[in-house]
């Protein structure tokens, strides 16, 4: 299997996780001001930013930073349900 250049971490790019925080706190102000009124100045301000934060993360293709592990096999083991309705038979 070639190695990325994340070396197998799950950890994404801290470009990545400045859009995602940015995200976050655009949707913490909006939710934040909604439960405190609503102040619907600060709600559009909240969606604004989260709006910018989308456009970030359209822009630096946080969805590239994906990791694929390789397939697994991990065998099949037989396991009934109490509720299974099953028959008896002898």
């Amino acid at each position: 299997m070639a190695q990325s250049g994340h070396q197998g971490s799950h950890a994404g790019s801290a470009k990545s996780w400045l859009a995602v925080i940015i995200i976050l706190i655009g949707f913490t102000i909006g939710g934040v001001s909604l439960t405190l009124g609503p102040n619907w100045l600060f709600v559009w301000i909240g969606v604004g930013i989260c709006a910018v934060g989308g456009l970030l993360a359209l822009a630096f293709d946080i969805f590239s930073d994906v990791i694929v592990d390789a397939p697994r096999d991990i065998s099949v083991q037989e396991h009934h349900s109490p509720f299974e309705h099953r028959s008896i038979t002898s």
